[in-house]
């Protein structure tokens, strides 16, 4: 391992610690995909702060399915508070409404499944004084790999300076179960996605790159392009300038 988790996990559980107390906030609520990142996350909050709260919020068949299983063992393991809410009925609400008005696309519907997850994480937080943990990691924040006004949409993040290599390790010094560090990385958008195939890139590409500054030609330009484009995702709203 490249990074001494020991040491990572006691200063990062005593920033969340430090950073609850200095909000005045009850407790932290965030969004249980069941993949690696929330499980990350969902530990790390749930070391530092007792009243941590897990929302699983299925919108396709796969987190009705394998994501809820792999998000819910983790939850057990770790002690973590899990809800669920159902959002598949309230996205396809939405896409009659919007439907009536524009022909809507295939990735305009798919990222009203994040958006639609951030109203709720918020709704929940507003309710109990909460405030929300990003579950984002440096490897798709460079990329862009990631709804604008969905899931980067939180009030801190205990992981976006790790890459998707360092998350991995983290989680295998944490004897995270087997399920979240084995199964393909999916912002489940649809059923069947994953997000290495989405891309035409892998992680290891990328991490190697961020890391060390190696790509073969092509994986360069790929990431390069991907980060000039997303470039308004990660920079706050244009404003007209001031005199």
């Amino acid at each position: 391992m490249s990074r001494n988790y020991e040491q990572e996990l006691r200063t990062r559980t005593e920033w969340i610690r430090e950073l609850v107390r200095s909000t005045g906030a009850d407790g932290i609520v965030y969004g249980n995909s069941g993949g690696k990142d929330s499980a990350l996350v969902g530990i790390l909050c749930k070391t530092a702060v007792e009243n941590t709260v897990a929302l699983i919020l299925p919108i396709s068949k796969r987190n009705y399915e394998i994501d809820r299983r792999d998000g819910i063992e983790v939850a057990v393991k770790y002690g973590i508070e899990v809800r669920e809410i159902d959002l598949a009925p309230v996205k396809d609400a939405v896409l009659a409404a919007v439907g009536t008005q524009t022909k809507i696309t295939d990735m305009a519907g798919a990222n009203i499944g994040p958006r639609l997850r951030m109203i709720s994480l918020y709704a929940v937080a507003a309710s109990e004084n909460r405030i929300i943990a990003g579950t984002g990691n440096r490897s798709e924040a460079h990329m862009g790999y990631f709804t604008k006004w969905g899931d980067g949409a939180h009030d801190f993040n205990p992981i976006g300076d790790l890459t998707v290599s360092e998350i991995y390790e983290f989680l295998a010094y944490l004897d995270a179960p087997k399920a979240v560090r084995e199964k393909a990385p999916s912002a489940a958008l649809f059923d069947g996605q994953t997000d290495e195939s989405e891309m035409g890139i892998t992680y290891a590409a990328i991490d190697d790159y961020l890391l060390n500054g190696k790509a073969s030609d092509a994986d360069r330009a790929k990431i390069e392009s991907y980060h000039a484009k997303s470039a308004h995702k990660r920079a706050m709203p244009v404003t007209f300038p001031a005199k």
